[in-house]
């Protein structure tokens, strides 16, 4: 069987979605160990998927329809529905029979010779939507490496590990002025490894969980155009030498007021009124008092909705030595056909 746990106790419905007043906003789903292991099989020789994605995303799509329908369902319905939960914890998948040193400089490991974790994130990815790269981020790779980067420890990015990681989206620059539209629906973050110490925590904070701790006039507030988005800071240093590139004003709440939607940006947001800088500092404030921590560990997927909610991080240790935490990431969109605009001429998952 699919177990699945609620997290504010409320019943379960049919294939573990949450019945009752206020649905949960975070979602645990464990797979047996038959599943796990049909799994492991079906991946065990996948080739390295960089080097045909489309082949390889194909390839995960029939390994993943081994799944049991309820757990399809569930994770489907995870990324269709605006009822459903807002971050969603897989626990008991594959991992790679031998895992390299962590790589230590934000980008593949050269040693890696197994795609089991690789395939755990494509196969995920694809009940979501699409898998999306973007030039300034990761030099446009699809499956992102995440760990601490020497250099970057204080950085409000993923290669830091000494500073809290503050809530925010996961927005790309886009030359319109809104970053809050061509930025991915969802993340799918997989463990490989986790920090050594055991304290590194990744928060979710729901805009519905956060919209329902805040008064009116502080909701208003955050709901009219009365913020400007700093770019990311991958951005920032690629492409503007190091300098503020802020998007039109928008709001940071939107979205219908039962199922609101919330865009933060990890560099920099920039209040336009003394008033809107303190419903901003406010809605800071909430997003800790009610988010959810999850320390990831190998054998487990977070996948995050980027409209639903914020996510953060907390500090850890990082020495660099090869056991360092390791994560790795995609960017989904549930359709690339919107941003189509976007599309660079050397590849059609790759966006600018």
């Amino acid at each position: 069987m699919v177990t699945a746990f609620p997290v504010h106790g409320e019943p379960l419905g049919p294939y573990g979605r949450p019945e009752g007043p206020g649905a949960a906003t975070r979602l645990d789903l464990v797979l047996p160990d038959a599943v796990r292991d049909t799994l492991h099989a079906g991946l065990s020789r996948l080739p390295d998927p960089s080097e045909d994605i489309d082949r390889a995303t194909a390839r995960c799509h029939q390994v993943f329809a081994a799944l049991p329908t309820e757990l399809l369902q569930a994770v489907m319905d995870f990324g269709r529905h605006i009822d459903t939960a807002g971050v969603a914890l897989v626990r008991n998948l594959p991992v790679d029979a031998v895992l390299p040193p962590t790589p230590d400089d934000g980008g593949p490991s050269r040693a890696k010779r197994g795609f089991v974790s690789e395939g755990v994130l494509l196969g995920l990815t694809g009940l979501l939507g699409e898998p999306l790269g973007v030039l300034t981020e990761k030099d446009g790779r699809l499956i992102h490496d995440i760990v601490p980067v020497a250099g970057g420890e204080r950085t409000q990015t993923n290669q830091s590990s000494a500073v809290f990681l503050n809530f925010h989206s996961d927005i790309t620059y886009d030359p319109t002025g809104r970053y809050d539209v061509a930025n991915p629906d969802f993340l799918v973050l997989n463990c490989l490894r986790g920090d050594p110490l055991g304290v590194a925590v990744t928060y979710y904070a729901d805009a519905r969980d956060i919209c329902g701790r805040l008064p009116d006039d502080e909701l208003r507030l955050l709901r009219s155009p009365l913020f400007r988005l700093n770019a990311p800071g991958s951005y920032t240093r690629g492409a503007a030498g190091g300098a503020e590139v802020l998007s039109d004003p928008v709001p940071i709440i939107s979205g219908a007021e039962e199922f609101p939607e919330i865009t933060v940006s990890a560099n920099g947001v920039r209040a336009l009124s003394e008033a809107a800088a303190a419903a901003f500092e406010r809605l800071q404030e909430t997003c800790r008092e009610v988010a959810h921590p999850v320390r990831l560990e190998p054998g487990q997927a977070l996948l995050v909705n980027n409209r639903k909610g914020v996510h953060a991080r907390s500090r850890f240790g990082a020495r660099h030595d090869g056991r360092d935490r390791w994560l790795q990431r995609t960017y989904v969109r549930r359709s690339l056909w919107d941003i189509r605009y976007r599309v660079t001429p050397q590849n059609r998952r790759v966006h600018f």
